[in-house]
């Protein structure tokens, strides 16, 4: 499985983080602990969601979504 995810972080409510990954729990993780360049300043942070996809490329295509413009209106409204 893959999942598409969506971080919070709690130091900045209104900063979020999506990504993809096929263990979630070791990814949070890595993103608490300062592994991750990209989300080392805001932590830490909590899974606000995910979504399981069987097929890798759907899973690739949701994420893209979710990284533009009116996907992060729809997460913001619907996720």
């Amino acid at each position: 499985m893959k999942y598409v995810y969506i971080l919070q972080s709690l130091t900045d409510e209104s900063r979020h983080y999506t990504g993809l990954t096929d263990d979630i729990k070791s990814r949070l993780l890595k993103h608490n602990s300062g592994a991750v360049a990209h989300t080392r300043k805001y932590r830490p942070w909590r899974l606000q969601t995910y979504v399981a996809f069987s097929d890798e490329a759907r899973a690739v295509k949701f994420e893209t979504y979710l990284k533009s413009g009116s996907g992060r209106a729809f997460a913001a409204k619907r996720l």
